[in-house]
């Protein structure tokens, strides 16, 4: 049965999808990288929760992944990303752009130790995030770049996408204005496809957030907003996810259907000579991905993200997002994964979307100020229900 969340309060939404994120980010970090073969092998079968690290007792200097603890729930820089952007909402308490990065998020990474759960100490964020993440130091601290152009030059990944679920839940129903202002907070951190996928994302999760919303609603708002290789994408993964209910059938099948657009190929370790370069041709892998796992499993939260989750290669990044589509959608997180997060992460994983969920009603209710304003200047201009 398609869950709807007709009787989910706004609260009950943020909520869903920041811990459905994080989560979801926790149960991919120990595989990810991997192929679903390898998946299997690892854990003489497909993951079903949290697993150890890939490397058991050896991730402090086993390679690729050290030094970082991923793993026993651990979630990854997916979540503290998203955890540093609602920290900006917080203290600006209105709608953001590539300046409030700039003035805001760029400090809290650099000066502000928190608890880190993949070092297992606290330590300034900057030091966990990955290059592609130190960017927005390099590039809007040091550089001193405009903020709506810093993005340009980074490697296209998921890096802006993979935090963005914020932004669709402060415009929550409104997917066109989650879509406009994530792709002014991303110009900060990405370009090409890279920050088309943040905008996208964005609007995934406010349409997830719509009254009557289904996977299928969601899709279909993405689709109308989408650009390029990013829409393409997402239109042959969604039609081949049709054709399945199950994950384990899916695997493969959703691979295929979006290699053509993801620029790293087939060994996810040795990407290809034109991996993660801008192109109007091709996608972020994560997304269309997601999207997918969340029609697989016709929006239900545990099936969504164990289909994400033993995917296998960004599986962490494209966890978080099927978690937040799953979450906002209104299918429950089960508790028994997301207090098992809490306490191995050290992190109030419901605290974000208390302060979430008070920023979304303020910024609505200026919101509709400021449309009240516009419609009384409209008018008296001679706009509608006006004689001239």
């Amino acid at each position: 049965m398609t869950p709807k969340n007709e009787e989910s309060s706004l609260s009950e939404r943020i909520t869903g999808a920041l811990v459905g994120a994080a989560v979801g980010d926790a149960l991919g970090g120990p595989v990810e990288g991997y192929s679903p073969d390898q998946i299997l092998e690892r854990h003489a079968g497909r993951v079903h929760g949290v697993v150890g690290p890939w490397n058991g007792d050896a991730w402090r200097t086993a390679r690729p992944i050290a030094p970082y603890h991923k793993g026993d729930g651990h979630v990854t820089d997916d979540t503290l990303m998203t955890h540093a952007l609602i920290r900006v909402y917080a203290e600006v308490r209105d709608h953001l752009d590539a300046y409030a990065i700039a003035d805001h998020l760029v400090p809290d990474l650099m000066t502000n130790p928190r608890w880190i759960p993949e070092l297992e100490a606290e330590a300034l964020p900057l030091h966990r995030v990955f290059l592609a993440e130190k960017w927005l130091v390099a590039r809007l601290h040091y550089g001193h770049v405009d903020p709506r152009e810093a993005g340009v030059g980074n490697i296209v990944n998921c890096g802006a996408a993979m935090y963005m679920a914020p932004v669709g839940l402060v415009n929550a129903a409104d997917p066109r204005a989650a879509y406009t202002e994530a792709l002014d907070i991303a110009a900060a951190h990405q370009s090409s496809y890279g920050r088309e996928a943040a905008a996208v994302l964005a609007a995934a999760v406010a349409a997830a957030c719509e009254p009557d919303a289904t996977p299928d609603s969601v899709v279909t708002a993405c689709l109308r907003l989408a650009k390029d290789g990013t829409r393409t994408a997402i239109e042959r993964v969604c039609e081949v996810a049709g054709h399945h209910t199950d994950f384990e059938s899916a695997l493969r099948p959703l691979r295929d259907a979006v290699a053509p657009y993801d620029t790293v190929g087939p060994d996810y370790r040795a990407p290809s000579l034109a991996a993660r370069r801008p192109s109007r041709m091709h996608t972020i892998e994560e997304l269309p991905i997601a999207l997918g796992m969340l029609l697989v499993a016709g929006g239900d939260y545990r099936h969504a993200v164990l289909g994400a989750v033993n995917y296998g290669r960004d599986c962490d990044s494209i966890a978080t997002m099927a978690g937040a589509m799953a979450g906002a959608l209104g299918s429950p997180v089960p508790e028994d994964w997301s207090k098992q997060v809490a306490e191995a992460s050290r992190l109030d994983l419901w605290e974000p979307a208390t302060a979430l969920t008070a920023v979304a009603r303020e910024i609505f209710e200026r919101d509709v100020r400021r449309r009240r304003a516009h419609e009384s200047a409209f008018t008296a201009l001679g706009g509608p229900g006006c004689s001239d």
